[in-house]
């Protein structure tokens, strides 16, 4: 291909790529899903039309197409996917069970048994399964939200049945966020929704179903579980307004297996900058 021809390739895609992050931008601070997945997936054209071989030699970020789920390790496998099903409407993709073997324990559990070794330790006091022989499994689910899947994992003694309430290792004792490695996992809540009510009936729901473990923190100062229910429901949501996060809503809340969560709102200034980064991400792939 001659310089020329390079060249108007790269102008192409460049062209292409500014129209479509401009859709980007447009579509997102329009506020509907339905908007935002059709200018997003006019940002992607011009980087679809890359060849395997120039795709390969791309920047790894432009290898990418997106983060496709969050793993979650349980203890009660059904406890779990009920909450993330019928609390909070996930669908279920599949589930897959019974993991065992040489190969799965290899793939998953490498650098935990490098470790044992190196402290001269048995894999299991530092909570490594035994999946080699079979002793513990490992099942999967995969449930689907609007923009990202999550994925349910439960190791489990091999006496005990899939979706048991028992898993093969205690749970971690101390679930601050403040941990470092500690991740959360936030869901965003749509912007006419009335944010308040969404974390009163999430808990109602949820203790409904004796999920006792379903808590929301409070914007005001609390010091026990009594004084955090008889608090105020305006004092459910945090409302930013300094920037740069100014129109950013948030609740910070624990799940069933007490797991971080946090539920959030975008608007205003805060939601434009996101819009911005994504077009400027669809740009940079194809650059």
């Amino acid at each position: 291909m001659t310089d020329e021809a390079d060249n108007a390739t790269g102008m192409g895609r460049r062209t292409l790529l500014q129209t479509a992050g401009a859709a980007v931008v447009t579509g997102l601070v329009a506020g509907t899903a339905t908007d935002a997945q059709a200018a997003t997936q006019a940002a992607t054209q011009g980087a679809n039309s890359m060849s395997p071989a120039e795709r390969n030699e791309a920047p790894l970020g432009a290898r990418l197409q997106g983060v496709q789920h969050f793993g979650l390790t349980v203890q009660n496998m059904e406890r779990a996917y009920q909450f993330y099903t019928e609390v909070l409407g996930g669908a279920e993709v599949f589930r897959h069970g019974d993991f065992q073997g040489d190969e799965v324990q290899n793939t998953l559990l490498a650098d935990q048994e490098i470790e044992a070794n190196a402290r001269g330790v048995n894999p299991r006091t530092i909570g490594v399964p035994d999946l080699r022989s079979g002793a513990q499994r490992l099942d999967v689910r995969f449930i689907q939200f609007d923009n990202m899947v999550l994925e349910l994992l439960q190791y489990r003694e091999s006496d005990q049945p899939m979706g048991s309430a028992k898993s093969f290792a205690e749970p971690v004792e101390h679930m601050s966020p403040a941990f470092p490695r500690m991740m959360h996992i936030c869901f965003y809540v749509r912007d006419d929704v009335d944010f308040n009510k969404f974390i009163a009936d999430l808990e109602a729901e949820s203790a409904r179903r004796g999920m006792t473990q379903v808590r929301a923190n409070r914007i005001v100062r609390v010091m026990t579980e009594a004084d955090r229910k008889a608090a105020p429901r305006s004092a459910n949501t945090n409302r930013v307004t300094a920037e740069p996060s100014n129109g950013w809503e948030l609740i910070y809340c624990k799940g069933p297996e007490g797991e971080q969560l946090e539920f959030v709102k975008a608007l205003g200034p805060v939601k434009q900058r996101f819009s911005e980064a994504l077009a400027r991400r669809q740009q940079a792939i194809v650059r």
